[in-house]
């Protein structure tokens, strides 16, 4: 199969595309190589295709698409970046980008597309209070954050909610600008299918991490923004209390995630997209994890600041069992192996365009 992998010189695109050709499958790298991401681009490789430019050129789209089975689409901008006047790059990137690359697409008569999700479609995660049952609390009042009170309360008797994973037919509820754009991707990817017959997957990552994480800049995740602070021998700043739960899984259990979908794309029926959770299945606070990469580094133990950022959640775990039970992937990374490998791994470096901003602790 030939695969176009957009965005495949980056984090996850480096593990999905050796993965791919791994498994026999000819890749067809399509990559603009933002400096935000790439500030010392990735060498060239002699056994595979590199196309360099943006998914929003519609004429090397039409190039790059000739002869290809099937599209891989990691391609976006990441995080929530600066402020809110990241908010035209974010659309621009990720929706426009997603929206002329299905154009194309449809043009070309490429049929089958894997599309990287992310679990921040949801918004908080599943919740359940003693008394109502399961319910969904809206966002979290500045206030009560600033005053240090950082657990969602039921919306009818204020009682203390029980975090649960979410499935993937849970409301979605996105909370920032990267959350809404992720969500139009995965609206306009359904709209595509529907229209041309065409078959669709979204991968709903989780909280990646791994080898090759760029270090930190704006558009960061946080257990790289943990491994950057104790490279330059500083101890790891912990937002709110720690407690937060999320769902950390292996950047290489996601690579094989990804190539699953897209081996098993061609059988969906026509004219549907299916979203599926890609996690570990075992959640852990973003405490567990800043002190698990201390231990790990040999570095300071982490500071928990008390501090916080509004379109941050609280608790966001993922139930992958969809993606088990009708794939057939499991994940094979154990969290102290995953943990004791990125605490050493070489980070990408940061550019030196982008100022260094608050972590995003989604």
């Amino acid at each position: 199969m030939r695969v176009l992998v957009t965005g495949g010189a980056g984090f996850i695109g480096s593990h999905v595309v050796p993965a791919l050709a791994a498994r026999g499958h000819h890749v067809v790298v399509y990559d603009a190589l933002l400096p935000t991401a790439h500030p010392v681009p990735p060498p060239r490789r002699p056994d595979r295709d590199f196309v360099h430019a943006d998914v929003r050129d519609a004429v090397v789209l039409d190039r790059a698409l000739r002869g290809v089975d099937a599209v891989c689409h990691l391609a976006a901008m990441v995080g929530l970046g600066r402020d809110f006047a990241d908010a035209p790059a974010y659309v621009g990137c990720n929706d426009l980008g997603t929206a002329e690359l299905l154009a194309a697409m449809a043009r070309a008569g490429v049929a089958d597309l894997v599309l990287a999700g992310s679990m921040v479609v949801y918004g908080e995660g599943r919740y359940d209070c003693p008394v109502h049952g399961r319910t969904r609390p809206g966002p979290r009042a500045e206030a009560d954050l600033a005053a240090g009170r950082f657990e969602p309360r039921c919306p009818d008797c204020g009682a203390d909610l029980v975090p649960g994973l979410v499935e993937e037919d849970a409301p979605t509820d996105p909370r920032n600008v990267y959350a809404a754009t992720k969500l139009a991707q995965e609206h306009l990817a359904g709209s595509w299918a529907r229209a041309t017959g065409s078959r669709a997957i979204a991968l709903r990552y989780h909280n990646v991490y791994g080898p090759g994480m760029p270090s930190d800049t704006p558009y960061a995740g946080v257990a790289s923004f943990f491994r950057s602070s104790l490279a330059r021998g500083e101890a790891p700043q912990v937002f709110e209390d720690g407690a937060q739960r999320r769902d950390f899984v292996h950047v290489r259990d996601v690579a094989a995630a990804t190539v699953t979908a897209l081996e098993a794309v061609a059988g969906r029926p026509p004219g549907t997209l299916r979203a599926y959770n890609t996690g570990s299945g075992s959640p852990r606070t973003v405490g567990e994890m800043a002190a698990a990469l201390a231990e790990a580094y040999g570095g300071p133990a982490p500071v928990v600041t008390g501090g916080y950022r509004l379109g941050d959640v609280r608790h966001i775990t993922a139930s992958s069992q969809r993606l088990r039970t009708e794939l057939g992937w499991r994940p094979q990374v154990e969290f102290a192996d995953g943990v004791a490998e990125f605490a050493r791994a070489p980070q990408r470096q940061a550019s030196a365009r982008v100022p260094r901003a608050k972590p995003s602790q989604v």
